[in-house]
């Protein structure tokens, strides 16, 4: 479904509807639901049968479905076509995405024609489809492949076209799919005429499995109902698969909040049962490499499904590298079936780690900060006996080291490192592990000197010989040593600390510039690794003497929980400048900034601003709903705050004083309320300075 229909479907939600009409619609009567189930693989004894089996799906989706979904990328226009859709197969085989383990190519809304024929049947759109969704179909599976499709739990599907949804139609539009020989549904929530969730998705389970017992074709079904009726706690006996979240854009804040809302559902998660926190946006150019490898990363580490949300004729080599990563597929893919846990979670560091079938760890250093951290765990941490060293494998960079223990790495800003830690008695075959860290300034003015550190630290069982680290920036920046590059030997545990002096060019332009260090060195028998760490230095500016407009001063960062933070309108759909004017209770504000919880802007003060001052509220625009709260941070200390505000709340006055701060956050927060569709304003904010 879609960003701005999710919160025009809430309006329209109307309450339940009385038996009878149940009933007329062809759906069961309410019954009560099933309790959440953590552990068991099988179905509570008061599951029917009937259901129970359909749930299974008879050995269906055993591992998170992998695909393709073409809706990140083309939505509804034109160029989703049957050409595309079968290039799409053509390029899973050719590409080795079907041998990585890609198997459903899935068309979602539009597809079909907005009305039923006489016989109340679903027609594909002759100009998208000439040939049918059979013949599509039969394409797909020629090449060893299998196509899904998509649909509503209501009497319109999502697109503002309003095209046929399934409610009532369940048996007839299910038998349709499974006669064209359609391998997955993807089942929607928008139009759903206040019908229980609960009864509309149970319905159209019921229904495809009448379809597959005459056709002998399983099918896939993935509930999207945007985690509103908490479906991980009644849907594993319903489909293959819940969604857990509204919808993902392709935006670094709402790939973060989606994460952060499945995560804690691990309990849930099974073989045939997987929470879903929807498609994966790789490659759509919203984010950077780094953060899109988090994002797969962290997709595979909670064994969520994975669909290509990219449209792949247009992709690049490191959008491939990325999908292709058959190592991190193989931890989404690993058949014990469990979805990682949180084992740590602190100012921005996580440590998450999955069960693996062959007793290994999978372990995810997740860096959700902008800058470089150090995050760290151990063996007996993630759940590994003791041993005297384990095999400690980078997923990302396809090399094996020995660890005593420690499962530590520093983490660029919005990074991810993915390990696989095992007791493996060849540990001393491994070269040591070793942390490339880095310390000091990550704020320069052009033409400044500031200091940086690296600090190599030994994490093996082993020592690290012939050791030698450099540190290199972009054309123009003085980098030199003034301690130590070289170190002999280090034994474990033991560091090399490395001080540099970085000088900005004069006249580098204000921005975010790579620093990379790195290190090679020898394991004892002579064996060469390597280490690298990409941080950054943003070259910033203060802002001029007066009184300035936050939207005509560059930021440091911009979190933003759905699309970009808006310069001068309120936040539109997904896309850069789709806004529209900042309205609060009525009144017309011509400059601020335009955010969606949860968000977080960053500016440079540096120290020579007094005050900061705007108007806040939730944008008057159709649809914002739930509350927001406004927060002032000023370095690391609030200075400001409002109470949790609805659009039916007047704007409320924000002054804080920010004298002698570097660095100043504006915050906005879901309130409390855990929804985050929610538009912010930052109307007429300003610094004075």
């Amino acid at each position: 479904m879609r960003h701005r229909s999710l919160r025009t479907a809430r309006q329209r939600i109307i309450g339940g509807l009385s038996v009878g009409l149940l009933a007329t619609l062809g759906l069961a009567v309410p019954a009560a639901a099933h309790a959440p189930r953590t552990t068991e693989a099988t179905a509570p004894a008061s599951a029917p049968a009937s259901a129970s089996k359909a749930a299974s799906g008879e050995g269906s989706a055993l591992t998170p479905p992998m695909g393709f979904n073409n809706w990140n990328s083309t939505h509804c226009r034109a160029e989703f076509n049957e050409a595309m859709v079968e290039g799409i197969a053509d390029i899973f085989v050719a590409k080795g995405l079907k041998d990585a383990g890609y198997q459903y190519v899935n068309l979602d809304d539009c597809w079909a024609l907005p009305q039923r024929d006489a016989d109340g049947k679903l027609v594909p759109d002759p100009a998208r489809f000439p040939n049918g969704i059979k013949a599509v179909a039969d394409y797909v599976h020629s090449k060893g492949l299998k196509l899904g499709i998509y649909t509503s739990a209501g009497t319109k599907t999502c697109d503002r076209a309003g095209f046929p949804g399934a409610l009532g139609h369940e048996r007839s539009d299910a038998q349709q799919f499974a006669d064209w020989g359609i391998d997955y549904l993807k089942y929607d929530n928008c139009n759903n005429q206040g019908v229980d969730a609960k009864q509309r998705y149970p319905a159209m389970r019921d229904a495809l499995k009448a379809a597959s017992e005459t056709t002998g074709r399983p099918i896939v079904y993935s509930i999207c109902e945007w985690g509103q009726n908490k479906p991980w706690e009644w849907a594993a006996d319903v489909g293959h698969l819940w969604r857990t979240t509204g919808d993902i854009s392709d935006s670094w804040g709402s790939m973060l909040s989606i994460a952060k809302q499945n995560l804690p559902l691990a309990p849930y998660a099974r073989p045939g049962h997987w929470n879903d926190p929807d498609m994966l946006e790789v490659g759509n150019g919203g984010m950077t490499d780094t953060e899109y490898r988090s994002h797969f990363s962290l997709w595979s580490v909670m064994a969520a499904p994975l669909l290509i949300g990219t449209d792949l004729r247009k992709a690049t080599p490191e959008t491939y590298q990325i999908l292709g990563n058959r190592e991190v597929i193989a931890v989404d893919q690993d058949p014990l079936g469990k979805q990682g846990s949180v084992v740590s979670s602190e100012g921005g560091r996580w440590v998450i780690a999955k069960q693996l079938a062959d007793g290994s760890r999978a372990v995810a250093l997740f860096n959700e900060t902008d800058r470089a951290r150090h995050i760290a765990t151990t063996a007996a941490a993630v759940g590994l006996d003791h041993a005297p060293a384990y095999r400690l494998r980078d997923l990302w960079r396809h090399q094996d080291y020995n660890t005593a223990g420690a499962v530590t790495a520093t983490v660029p800003a919005h990074g991810t490192v993915l390990y696989r830690i095992s007791p493996d008695r060849r540990w001393a075959s491994y070269p040591p592990a070793v942390e490339l860290g880095g310390e000091g300034a990550s704020l320069t003015e052009a033409g400044a000197t500031a200091q940086v550190d690296t600090v190599l630290t030994d994490l093996g069982r082993t020592p690290a010989r012939r050791v030698a680290v450099r540190l290199t920036g972009p054309e123009g920046w003085r980098i030199r040593a003034v301690s130590p590059t070289r170190a002999g030997s280090l034994p474990t545990g033991k560091k090399l600390t490395t001080r540099w002096r970085i000088t900005a060019p004069a006249d580098a332009e204000p921005g975010a510039y790579d620093l990379t260090a790195g290190a090679d060195y020898r394991s004892p028998s002579g064996a060469k690794a390597t280490a690298r760490l990409v941080s950054t230095v943003h070259v910033v500016v203060p802002p001029p003497s007066g009184t300035s407009y936050a939207s005509d001063l560059p930021w440091l960062s911009a979190l933003n929980g759905w699309g970009p933070v808006e310069k001068d309108t309120s936040v539109g759909e997904s896309a850069a400048g789709d806004g529209h004017p900042i309205t609060l209770g009525g009144t017309v504000h011509a400059r601020g900034l335009g955010v969606h919880a949860p968000s977080k802007v960053t500016y440079y003060t540096g120290g020579r601003c007094t005050a900061f001052t705007a108007r806040v509220g939730v944008d008057d625009e159709e649809g914002a709903a739930g509350t927001v709260a406004f927060e002032v941070w000023a370095d690391d200390t609030k200075v400001a705050s409002t109470e949790a505000l609805t659009n039916t709340d007047a704007a409320k006055a924000v002054t804080a004083a920010i004298a002698g701060a570097k660095t100043v956050r504006l915050v906005v927060t879901d309130g409390g309320d855990g929804v985050t569709s929610d538009h912010g304003d930052w109307a007429d904010a300003a610094f004075r300075c």
